[in-house]
């Protein structure tokens, strides 16, 4: 073997990539998640008692999941058994179960250890059930996507969900300089260019080390001096945002939007309307969304804000990207400085409760249509005011169905233009008692 890398030019350890050869030796070197793996932390104490629980480890890429499952074992004394449930199917579990249960004979105990978990479709999720309790296997499962989404309930209620930390820049650094005692020199770049080389990785350990491999390959050439912002960039591929459109960081981003909004913070707002941009959402799913915090948080406070959400919407639709994009900007910026009510959404919710309490009773007759001689001769319509033709241009007349006591379904606070809606409604109630109707 070691005649064919030389033939290649190569050294054994060089096909294995840096993250590989610089994967710590023990918990206490991983980075960024002391919450678990310091000397307080759950997951470090279960490893001190060789005792260990089912677990999940729920995390973004490149944050430690696969290297802490390994050291877990190491350090608790269990056998290490690996699967991908990207790659294994019902013949690789049933020889794992197999082998667990064969060493739990023997007095061994084995954590197997299963990556990308909620790969596995419920089924078969299901067949770790029986392995788990009877303790045949201590299961750690390592999984990107939320838990309670991906994972069955049952599976769950048998394992501790640790949550694995986004890795910060902090720890970002340790890497690299891990990665430079390593390689017996430093990074051929400005200290700028480092920073800019962290935020790249996005707190993901492992992408960041595969950018210091390029970089010290790069160093090895004809390249003189440091390499600053803009020529690390063009020899450094930067990545897209993790972003999935229809996976948790979809839903937790459009929350962070309408929040954003609904809070009066157009700053945040248009931060996490780059956010989705960037990563590569439909414009029109934000756009639709934009209508939607029309009503739901402004409403009558500012019935412009409908109109410009909808304009945002046509205007994306007529320009498309990148242009059409600034319009949604624009409408993200109205929305978040705009009065907010909720009153037009908790009257409409409250009228469809009680419509559908009422069931299907009619609209008294005097505002009732009587198109035909019969109709008229039933009374439809008799007694009927029209309103822009009286003195204050309102009757008070009733327009509940009989027996149905009048309802307040929408109560404005007074916030921007309700605040005249508020008047409005106050005197027209006036005016109601004063005519004596209810």
């Amino acid at each position: 073997m070691s005649d064919l890398f030389s033939a290649a030019g190569l050294t054994p350890e060089q096909p294995r990539p840096l993250a590989d050869r610089l994967r710590p030796q023990s918990l206490a070197e991983v980075v960024g998640q002391d919450h678990l793996l310091g000397p307080e932390g759950p997951v470090r104490r279960m490893a001190a008692a060789r005792r260990l629980s089912s677990m999940i480890l729920w995390g973004p890429p490149g944050t430690g999941k696969t290297t802490i499952a390994r050291l877990l074992a190491r350090e608790a004394g269990y056998e290490f058994e690996q699967l991908s449930a990207v790659f294994s199917g019902v013949a690789d579990l049933r020889k794992a179960f197999e082998t667990a249960r064969g060493r739990r004979a023997a007095g061994r105990a084995t954590l197997l250890f299963v990556d990308e978990i909620h790969r596995f479709n419920r089924a078969q999720q299901d067949g770790f059930l029986p392995y788990v309790e009877s303790g045949d296997v201590t299961l750690v499962g390592a999984t990107t996507e939320n838990p309670s989404f991906e994972l069955n309930g049952a599976l769950l209620s048998r394992c501790q969900v640790f949550v694995l930390r986004r890795l910060d820049a902090a720890a970002l650094e340790t890497l690299l300089g891990r990665a430079e005692t390593f390689a017996g020199r430093t990074l051929p770049v400005t200290p700028a260019a480092r920073e800019a080389m962290i935020a790249m990785a996005d707190g993901d350990g492992r992408y960041l080390l595969t950018l210091a491999e390029s970089l010290f390959t790069l160093a090895a050439g004809p390249a003189e001096g440091p390499l600053d912002v803009a020529t690390m960039s063009q020899v450094l591929q930067k990545r897209s945002p993790a972003y999935d459109k229809d996976r948790e960081e979809h839903y937790n981003l459009i929350s962070a939007l309408h929040k954003s909004v609904r809070g009066s913070d157009p700053d945040a707002a248009l931060y996490w309307l780059a956010r989705m941009l960037a990563g590569g959402e439909d414009p029109l799913f934000i756009a639709r969304r934009l209508v939607r915090m029309a009503s739901e948080d402004i409403g009558q406070a500012d019935p412009q804000a409908l109109l410009v959400a909808i304009a945002a919407k046509d205007s994306y639709d007529f320009l498309g990207s990148p242009e059409g994009e600034l319009a949604l900007a624009q409408a993200c910026i109205h929305l978040a400085t705009a009065p907010k009510s909720v009153a037009v959404y908790k009257g409409f919710g409250a009228a469809t409760r009680m419509a559908a309490a009422t069931g299907s009773l009619m609209p008294p007759s005097h505002i009732l249509n009587a198109p035909t001689r019969m109709m008229k001769t039933l009374g439809y319509g008799k007694g009927y005011q029209y309103d822009p033709e009286t003195e204050e241009g309102f009757s008070g007349q009733d327009y509940w169905p009989e027996g149905v006591e009048r309802q307040a379904f929408y109560a404005p606070r007074g916030e921007g233009y309700e605040a005249e809606v508020k008047a409005r409604l106050a005197q027209w109630s006036a005016l109601r008692r004063q005519k004596g109707e209810r």
